[in-house]
């Protein structure tokens, strides 16, 4: 049985409102993130993700109120991240509604964070984001932090084998080269994680058509995050699915 290919729009939650940029940078608001969330799961989104992008920088947690009413919108799976440096953070979370948490900066600066969040919650809650880019490592991408402004020198590759081995079970992978810029997934990163990894990828960053989501499939993904082209009506997840249902996938109604 093949496993449904899903599509993810990503909520970037920055002081309450839904955000977009190129790259992170001339950030544009793009709505209410507890309307639109609502809006998305109408229109036939497999899974939400949430993402409080300011939260990491300005040392607080994410918004739980913002996040338990968005659950009370959404029945579809939620993932939060942004500001969860520990374990009783992403209790939290999960009693607020989400059902996984996105960790990424607390993770880089203390490994063993996942391990106890696997430990007590399992693999399934539990995603790493992974804001990659090229640089001189071993693979050819490196791991930032801080929406791309931080280098960690940190290869990315063996960062996500790493986590993975410590009970991550789900790698969110933005391609920070192809953030917001609409020129297509970036299929050689997909392709070098696929190789190495058994776990799901989420390929994120870069959709502009149509035609990118298929070829992001092609090159291993298993699903795909989107915000630009959602937010902003370039096309809608049903537009998406009957695309990649006559490429032959096989996705959810």
């Amino acid at each position: 049985m093949t496993l449904a290919k899903r599509i993810i729009p990503c909520l970037d939650v920055d002081n309450g409102r839904v955000v977009k940029g190129v790259n992170f940078t001339n950030l544009v608001d793009a709505g209410d993130p507890v309307e639109l969330a609502k809006r998305y799961g109408e229109e036939g989104a497999d899974e939400l993700t949430f993402l409080d992008i300011s939260a990491s920088v300005d040392g607080r947690a994410t918004t739980l109120d913002i996040v338990s009413r968005t659950a009370e919108q959404v029945f579809i799976p939620l993932t939060v991240g942004g500001g969860i440096r520990t374990v009783e953070d992403v209790n939290q979370l999960l009693r607020a509604g989400a059902d996984k948490v996105s960790i990424n900066t607390a993770a880089i600066k203390r490994p063993d964070l996942i391990n106890e969040i696997a430990d007590r919650f399992g693999n399934q809650v539990l995603v790493l984001s992974v804001d990659a880019r090229r640089a001189q490592t071993k693979s050819g991408f490196e791991v930032t932090t801080h929406g791309g402004r931080e280098s960690t020198r940190l290869d990315a590759l063996e960062w996500m084998q790493d986590a993975v081995t410590r009970g991550v079970g789900e790698i969110l992978l933005n391609s920070m080269d192809a953030d917001g810029t609409k020129s297509g997934y970036d299929i050689q990163m997909i392709k070098a994680t696929r190789a190495l990894l058994s776990v799901p990828i989420i390929a994120s960053g870069g959709a502009g058509k149509v035609s990118d989501f298929a070829d992001a499939l092609e090159a291993g993904a298993d699903a795909l995050l989107a915000a630009s082209v959602f937010h902003f009506g370039t096309f809608k997840i049903s537009e998406v699915k009957s695309y990649l249902s006559r490429a032959g996938y096989s996705v959810r109604d």
